[in-house]
């Protein structure tokens, strides 16, 4: 049997910094029970801040030390954000984004940058304020400090903690007119670097003139008897985001000034005269997330504004980006942050949140002194995902594309995961349902690492409200409502029992499966099929569909599309009750599925086309709908695979955008036609003609975000689909491998599992024969050419010869 899911997330807890998880920690013998117990640490801020505006604040505390401690371990957390320092280094962020009911801190043991003597523990917190991502949920401005065990209560934070608001800091709006479609983040910056406290996380400085915290309430776990506040305390059960230098490539462009070689991809000074404007485009070459860095000297009074942009613009009005590599004749449009300079030597400027860019443009004024531009860099920030699978084919070419496909995918797919995973990491920022599932799955396939995903799963559970729907996305301080979402939801329930060794985990989340199935029956009518539904029902971004929404008759009612995704939810529910909870539900939710998929036969079903319609009165047809019935079996097996012949090829039906193609392409390998998977890769090959480094959020030419993970499908695909693997039992417990080579003639393949590695090396010709090794105590079954063999935990050999294998 595959490892169990504890063991497996303390075993991949590799994070940055010393960032500890709970089953690590050690509480001795006076110690209470942190998850239960009232803290002795209380939630601090400024005296005089009001409780949710606009601000950024420093809190310090000293303490002395007769040695250096083999371990200090504590937990700590802010709202909205902070940084802890410990003697000036960085040693902890966040935190990790969620809700109030469950506000998450780090754990961290601090005591490899603690010393004998004198020690500081130095913290910046920020508030948003009105201004803050609509991802982000808060409270009031707090920051809060405990030690794991008593006898290192001296670090708690209390009134003992000295405090100051950092006036540095004002909110950089962006201007309407460089918002380029829905924009979600929070405000930029504004630095006066006159105003700064120079200094302020070294041991040295001297904050006499700091004010005493304020003490707000003592800090509570979300288990503890009574809450004195809002903040339910949660241990973050994800890693510290991963940070690693990055250099940028090159200067594409230069006004006023001319840089030296090498600049900025080495450090490289650049001196900018007194009294000159000047602006240099700076090309990474590919899209990243993370920290940039400005190092600078000299040059009092000069702004330098850093303006960020995932691609230049030909036109907007309609959305135009041409070639991404290409610059000439386009326009910059995008956030920026502001630096105004004291003429302090070496002074560094680095935002308190990461940013997005392809492109950045410094946009630099100087006044009577120069300006000297020391180093300008970035450090890359995502989720410590670990690429573990990989993939190549026999013929040159393809093999060729289809490493570019992948390195395209899984560098969106990790600019698209940070503490949550998000739909775009430049625009939004948000974990969408629906993007979340397919991203989900990339995880798994790519790293083996569960952990982001439940992560999503539990925080999406939590966004429910009263009448059983999540919402859209979670987390969010707006409540916006997709109940097709909501059906997605339950997908990545069942996604997760299929792949993840963690049946304690599924269980706890039937209770919102039944909620969210419930909340569905209350617009069922009596045959099954849906009525109006309320709210915004997205399923696929199609010209021809307002908002994305799929065609239903007049009234609004008996969409296909969503009685089909509906089909699907009863599936997976009742899988899942079967297996874990209550047969009799899952029985329930069978005869519902059975019956709405009746009513879509007589009602959907068009003989003379031999497709399904997209509602009862046979007005339109979709490849979205088609799509979702062959998932949901509705037809047998020969009927289905006419089915997908006709959606492929047939353009004269609504078509699937990038993100809804992860399902349309998924039902080759349902019918057979998982040969044909690398002929279906057109946008995908497009997308990269037109210079992009990641997936875009739909392959026309009129995108808005150039980085949506949702699709990068192909990451799944071509281990699911080409190389045919997936799990055969929950937990992965059992494995099947039904490969799909097409006209390759060779494959090999991995994977990562729960136990250790999938590997397929499969050669196909006169004398085809694989090789299968499959981790210990994990066995399954091989499908070729409609035969099923055997397989055994270990190395697996067939010879797939038309009189039958042989077994080695």
């Amino acid at each position: 049997m595959p490892i169990s899911i504890r063991t497996a997330l303390i075993g991949l807890f590799v994070c940055a910094g010393m960032f500890m998880p709970a089953a690590n920690r050690a509480f001795g013998a006076e110690s209470y029970d942190l998850t239960r117990d009232q803290w002795q640490a209380h939630w601090i801020a400024v005296p005089g801040v009001f409780g949710q505006s606009y601000g950024v604040y420093h809190f310090r505390r000293s303490i002395q030390l007769a040695s250096k401690p083999e371990h200090f371990v504590i937990h700590v957390t802010g709202d909205n954000r902070y940084q802890l320092y410990v003697n000036g280094a960085l040693i902890s962020w966040g935190p990790a984004r969620s809700d109030l009911t469950h506000w998450y801190y780090e754990t961290v043991d601090i005591a490899p940058k603690l010393t004998a003597g004198k020690n500081v523990l130095a913290a910046v917190g920020w508030n948003g304020g009105q201004y803050r991502a609509v991802a982000q949920n808060t409270n009031q401005t707090g920051f809060l400090l405990q030690a794991d065990l008593p006898e290192n209560s001296a670090v708690n934070t209390n009134e003992s903690w000295k405090c100051v608001q950092d006036k540095a800091y004002s909110p950089q709006v962006i201007p309407r007119n460089q918002i380029i479609g829905y924009y979600a983040l929070g405000a930029n910056e504004r630095f006066d670097a006159y105003r700064y406290p120079w200094g302020w996380k070294q041991v040295d400085y001297d904050d006499s003139s700091w004010l005493n915290a304020l003490e707000i309430s003592p800090g509570a776990p979300r288990d503890s008897r009574d809450s004195p506040n809002r903040w339910m305390l949660v241990e973050r059960p994800i890693p510290l985001e991963e940070l690693k230098p990055e250099r940028i490539d090159s200067v594409r462009l230069a006004e006023g000034i001319k840089p030296p070689d090498g600049f900025p991809d080495r450090d490289a000074p650049v001196t900018v005269p007194a009294h000159t404007t000047a602006s240099l485009l700076l090309d990474q070459t590919y899209l990243t997330t993370g920290y940039p860095e400005l190092t600078i000297s000299g040059g009092k009074d000069s702004t330098v504004t850093i303006r960020y942009a995932e691609s230049l613009y030909i036109g907007t009005n309609p959305i135009d980006k041409g070639n991404r590599n290409n610059i000439e004749g386009k326009k910059f449009y995008g956030y920026f942050d502001t630096y105004i300079s004291d003429g302090g030597n070496r002074r560094v400027y680095r935002p308190l949140y990461w940013r997005t860019w392809r492109y950045i443009k410094l946009d630099i004024t100087t006044e009577a002194q120069p300006l000297t531009i020391d180093d300008f860099h970035g450090v890359f920030s995502a989720y410590p995902f670990v690429r573990k699978a990989s993939i190549k084919v026999d013929d040159p070419k393809t093999n060729a594309e289809i490493q570019k496909i992948l390195d395209t995918g899984w560098r969106t797919a990790r600019l698209c995961a940070h503490e949550t995973y998000m739909d775009c990491p430049y625009y939004e920022q948000l974990q969408y349902a629906g993007d979340a599932r397919i991203q989900m799955m990339i995880s798994l396939y790519m790293t083996g690492d569960p952990r982001l995903m439940r992560n999503g799963i539990a925080l999406l559970n939590s966004s429910r409200t009263a009448e059983g729907a999540t919402y859209s996305r979670a987390p969010s301080h707006l409540q916006q409502y997709i109940p097709p979402f909501s059906l997605w939801w339950i997908g990545m329930v069942h996604d997760y029992w299929m792949y993840v060794d963690d049946p304690a985990f599924v269980k706890e989340m039937l209770p919102g499966v039944e909620a969210v199935l419930s909340f569905y029956g209350r617009y069922q009518k009596p045959d099954g099929s849906l009525r109006r539904m309320p709210w915004w029902n997205f399923v696929d971004w199609v010209k021809q569909w307002p908002n994305g929404v799929p065609p239903a008759e007049a009234d609004g009612s008996s969409s296909a599309a969503l009685d089909l995704q509906l089909v699907l939810a009863y599936q997976w529910a009742a899988d899942l009750e079967k297996a874990i909870a209550s047969p009799a539900r899952a029985s329930e939710y069978g005869a519902a599925a059975e019956k709405l998929k009746s009513t879509i036969l007589v009602s959907d079903w068009d003989a003379s086309r031999g497709i399904f319609a997209d509602q009862p009165s046979h007005k339109t047809y979709s490849q979205q709908v088609n799509t979702l019935a062959v998932l949901a079996h509705l037809v047998p097996a020969e009927q289905a695979r006419g089915i997908v012949q006709k959606i492929v090829s047939d353009n004269s039906l609504a078509q699937a955008s990038i993100y809804f193609r992860s399902y349309m392409n998924a039902t080759l390998r349902e019918v057979g036609l998982g040969g044909e998977y690398l002929q279906m890769l057109g946008p995908w090959r497009e997308m990269l003609g037109d210079g992009l480094t990641t997936w875009a959020e739909w392959s026309d030419s009129d995108t808005r975000s150039d980085c949506h993970a949702w699709g990068a499908s192909p990451n799944i695909d071509l281990f699911r689909t080409v190389a045919g693997i997936e799990p055969a039992a929950p937990g992965f417990s059992k494995v099947r491998i039904a490969p799909n080579p097409g006209t390759l003639r060779h494959v090999l393949a991995s994977m990562p599992h729960p136990a250790g590695e999938i590997r397929v090396d499969l050669r196909q010709g006169h004398q085809s024969s694989v090789d299968v090794d499959l981790p210990a105590g994990v066995g399954g079954q091989f499908v070729w050419d409609g035969i099923t063999h055997p397989l055994q935990p270990g190395r697996n050999h067939l010879e797939l010869a038309p009189a039958g294998p042989e077994v080695h």
